[in-house]
């Protein structure tokens, strides 16, 4: 298995909480999960280090905790750019694009509250990777695509179910002003969803560390 399908395989652990926040990440042992040696395993969490979804801890890693001041951070970065890549969105979204939307507000309106908080963050995820895709700035949506899934582990972290009518209701604001290309609209409803996603995760988050 090559370092890069071991990152990706990591990474994904990590965001979906497989692999906890907080806990210490073993070379010899992820070598022997991977069936490879510990130089392979090492490149792996270099990348992750440098993408903060683990940190150096002597010779150790150790997997990012959640923190107050981490969200915070996230949701500051969040503001300044995903609001601009929205509007890019809005003015550069193909055809295929406004198909795909469509078919996600489907999605979102035929969640019945039975659906799990994974299930509720993955449409979540989905919506956000088509906006972060029809900016057609490739570097712009790798990042926003990354801080967004360091806000994932937020939302799972959570000891609350999320309440599904609540969290999409900016998202299909969003949709309506981008099919009728109105910025007014696409701007507040992108400044609410921000400002709604941290009101909802502080009031679940009471648990989490402080730096």
């Amino acid at each position: 298995m090559d370092p890069n399908s071991i990152y990706k395989d990591l990474r994904d652990k990590i965001v979906w909480l497989e692999v906890k926040p907080g806990s210490t990440l073993n070379l010899t042992e992820l070598a022997g999960h991977y069936g490879v040696s510990r130089t392979p395993i090492m490149i792996a969490l270099t990348r992750l280090n440098a993408e903060e979804w683990v940190v150096r801890n002597g010779v150790h890693f150790v997997v990012s905790p959640l923190t107050i001041d981490r969200m915070r951070e996230l949701t500051e970065i969040r503001s300044v750019l995903e609001i601009q890549a929205n509007i890019w969105a809005m003015n550069r979204i193909s055809q295929e694009g406004l198909i795909r939307l469509r078919e996600i507000r489907e999605e979102i309106t035929a969640l019945t509250n039975e659906a799990t908080n994974r299930q509720i963050v993955e449409l979540d995820l989905k919506f956000h990777q088509l906006l972060y895709k029809q900016t057609h700035n490739n570097q712009l949506a790798q990042l926003l695509e990354r801080l967004l899934s360091h806000y994932l582990r937020f939302w799972l972290s959570g000891p609350h179910k999320i309440e599904t009518a609540s969290f999409f209701e900016e998202a299909l604001e969003m949709i309506q002003a981008i099919e009728t290309k109105d910025e007014m609209l696409l701007r507040a409803a992108s400044t609410s969803h921000i400002k709604v996603s941290l009101d909802m995760i502080m009031g679940i988050t009471k648990n989490f560390s402080q730096p």
